[in-house]
């Protein structure tokens, strides 16, 4: 069997690396596949970190146009890798071929429509106040405003997405968009997809000739903090754990030059059953509750991991048919076993907290992890350790029952950040929730009406991102066009000649986009005042 020998990708090469040797594995069988790999040295963290900041400059110099060809080439790549490809993502990741055919549908997708972003223009966020030269007491200069990319951005891949949140994922997508070279540390599950890819960015790079340290990756489970605490590296993009999240929030916060950490990190993302929807379709909504419970295993980030209702006959008949959903739901491989063994140790937690009870479980089978429903005392919700609130990253969700809509809404109330947030209803449900939509609004970053978390529509209107701890930045997503807004910053140009302005803030609008010029929204040329 030939072993293919990976390095790391800095400066638009391979650098042969010295480190501890890395082996990728098939998730199911724990077999070794025929690829090893390298720890990336404190030398390469730093040789990165560096080449980015390089190549910096000249990449957010270009064009928009440039740097969408950029994008589509990369996407283009993707979309011509074999079935040989497909089979590797699906090995490492135990996911399903079409589940892996799909995302890089959706990965290649992101990178075309981040490719339109950049031709439209509307992300340089162009703003121009011309000068007042005759207003008393004071003239007004000649304003004019746009936002460049924060410079190097540090992306740490995800376990649960091998390519939509992974190499060329959404976070590199984005910032990459913005004028920002990448350095991305490649999640230790799927280091050979990771390469992969890796190859597809560094070939596009070249076709579009941009310059060379555009994209870098290494590899490694101790590279991430030199990597956060490089002076060169200007923001962080991670979807992960809690606590990784954290971890890496709090080395950015301890620079000397603190830097933003844009981190995905946890939520229960809640159900909310009303009383007539139970009453009409209890037996629906059971059936489909299950299966978002239980996709890929329960290893989405919008999994629904809490439901509340009110107790009532139509909630004990909807849940006799959860119950029965969950106990015929087959057993199911995770990611790695480093999951399966969160997953253990979560229901782990479950299983010893007074007021919970196991209400539902799948096939147990050993390597494998069982769909659970379990039922927890509404009082645990409000417990200072928010135990209840706490991420079980896997199949397994949470009844909470309430005596009636007052405790449901405090309920409510007492909710962390989430993701998500649904409420399953129908119209006479809806019609005095008001009040209960402006709780859910301060709580989640996507509200849902009548649909299941899992699965994120990537497009200009979608917000993947939430209030602590689902993210640690409210402000931004990490799905959808407005993920380019976390790697830009503005810059205001006073009294500057027209020919050392950049072209998005030209008199003449050479780039033919949409500016906010003395209030008013237009693509016209401006005329300075004499």
């Amino acid at each position: 069997m030939t072993i293919r020998h990976f390095q790391q990708f800095i400066n638009g090469g391979q650098v042969a690396a010295s480190g501890v040797v890395l082996y990728s594995v098939d998730a199911t069988t724990g077999e070794r596949l025929p690829y090893t790999f390298r720890e990336a040295t404190a030398g390469e963290v730093a040789a990165a970190a560096s080449a980015a900041a390089a190549a910096y400059p000249a990449f957010r110099a270009l064009s928009p146009e440039r740097r969408a060809r950029f994008l589509d080439a990369i996407a283009d790549g993707l979309d011509a890798l074999d079935a040989g490809f497909i089979e590797l993502v699906c090995r490492e990741s135990a996911l399903p071929p079409a589940r892996i055919a799909g995302e890089r549908a959706r990965t290649s997708g992101q990178l075309r429509l981040f490719a339109t972003v950049l031709r439209r223009g509307d992300y340089l966020g162009a703003r121009i106040d011309l000068a007042q030269p005759q207003r008393k007491p004071l003239p007004r200069a000649d304003l004019r405003q746009y936002r460049i990319g924060v410079g190097p951005v540090a992306v740490f891949g995800a376990s649960n997405f091998p390519l939509a949140f992974s190499t060329a994922g959404g976070d590199t997508a984005s910032a990459l968009a913005a004028g920002c070279p990448v350095v991305f540390k490649a999640h230790p599950s799927h280091m050979a997809t990771a390469a992969m890819v890796a190859e597809v960015i560094v070939a596009a790079a070249d076709r579009t000739e941009m310059p060379a340290g555009v994209f870098n990756m290494i590899y490694g489970d101790r590279v991430g903090e030199p990597l956060v605490k490089h002076p060169e590296i200007r923001a962080v993009g991670f979807t992960g754990s809690l606590r990784g999240g954290r971890a890496l929030c709090d080395m950015a916060a301890a620079r000397p030059h603190p830097i933003p950490v844009f981190a995905e990190m946890s939520s229960v993302n809640p159900v909310l059953l009303m009383p007539h929807a139970l009453e009409r379709r209890g037996a629906t909504i059971a059936t489909q509750l299950a299966a978002s419970v239980a996709l890929g295993a329960g290893q989405f980030c919008t999994n629904p991991g809490l439901v509340l209702a009110v107790r009532s006959p139509a909630l004990g008949a909807f849940v006799e048919h959860l119950q029965a959903a969950i106990t015929g739901i087959a057993p199911q491989v995770m990611l790695n076993t480093a999951g399966l063994a969160h997953y253990q140790q979560g229901v782990g937690r479950f299983a010893d907290t007074p007021g919970m009870m196991l209400l539902a479980q799948g096939v147990a089978e050993t390597g494998r992890a069982p769909a659970q429903l379990w039922r927890a005392d509404s009082a645990l919700l409000f417990q200072a350790d928010g135990r209840l609130q706490q991420e079980v990253f896997g199949p397994c969700t949470v009844l909470v029952e309430f005596d009636d809509a007052e405790q449901l809404h405090k309920a409510v109330q007492a909710l962390e950040g989430q993701l998500t947030a649904t409420v399953i209803a129908e119209r006479e449900d809806l019609a005095g929730a008001g009040a209960l939509v402006a709780v859910l609004e301060e709580k989640a970053g996507r509200l849902l009406i009548n649909a299941y978390p899992t699965g994120v529509e990537v497009c200009d209107a979608m917000v993947h991102g939430g209030p602590y701890p689902a993210t640690s930045d409210a402000r931004g997503t990490s799905v959808g066009t407005l993920a380019i807004d976390r790697f830009l910053r503005p810059v205001c140009y006073q009294d500057f000649d027209d020919a050392l302005l950049p072209e998005a803030l030209r008199d003449g609008n050479p780039l033919a986009i949409e500016r906010l010029v003395n209030g008013v929204r237009t693509r016209d040329a401006v005329v300075r005042p004499q």
